[in-house]
């Protein structure tokens, strides 16, 4: 197996975390109960279809690409690229439980949608930190990368405080 084939799923699963925790960052921040009282059930059933609906967009869009490219039909192939955008719809879990921790009772929706930012932003970091460490980057250029990741988090955050 040649070493780019072997990167690639490794690059997936980077690309459905930062993707996923962006999009999770997102959704919640979009959250807004102001014409009517919050359902925190509702919206984390919301984030997490909207994930995986984005997981399989992204998958069909990349085995129809590579059908284009290769000539290969679609068939099995189409199945086996929507499942492993797996990463994406599992970014968005600790906004899930977030949320599913306000329906049932622990805290608020929006300590839940704070929280979510926050962690979110963390991961964001997380996620930039490895994968310019994959890339062979120094600990100095990794955390730069790092930073420059959460810094999208904060700009959601930010959004977020500026819409409400």
């Amino acid at each position: 197996m040649s070493p780019a084939r072997r990167a690639e799923p490794l690059q997936r699963l980077l690309f459905g975390g930062i993707y996923g925790t962006i999009l999770a960052s997102a959704l919640a921040a979009a959250l807004d109960n102001d014409n009517g009282s919050p359902d925190p059930g509702y919206d984390a059933l919301w984030v997490l279809l909207t994930s995986l609906a984005s997981a399989a967009a992204h998958g069909y869009a990349h085995a129809i690409a590579h059908r284009t490219a290769d000539g290969v039909p679609v068939t099995s192939s189409t199945v086996r690229s929507v499942l492993t955008e797996w990463p994406l719809a599992a970014a968005v879990l600790p906004t899930v439980a977030a949320l599913l921790g306000a329906h049932a009772g622990w805290w608020g929706e929006e300590s839940a949608i704070v929280f979510s930012l926050g962690i979110n932003t963390v991961a964001l970091f997380g996620w930039g930190l490895w994968a310019a460490r994959v890339a062979g980057r120094s600990w100095g250029r990794a955390s730069r990368t790092g930073g420059v990741d959460m810094l999208i988090g904060l700009l959601i955050v930010a959004a977020n405080i500026l819409s409400h």
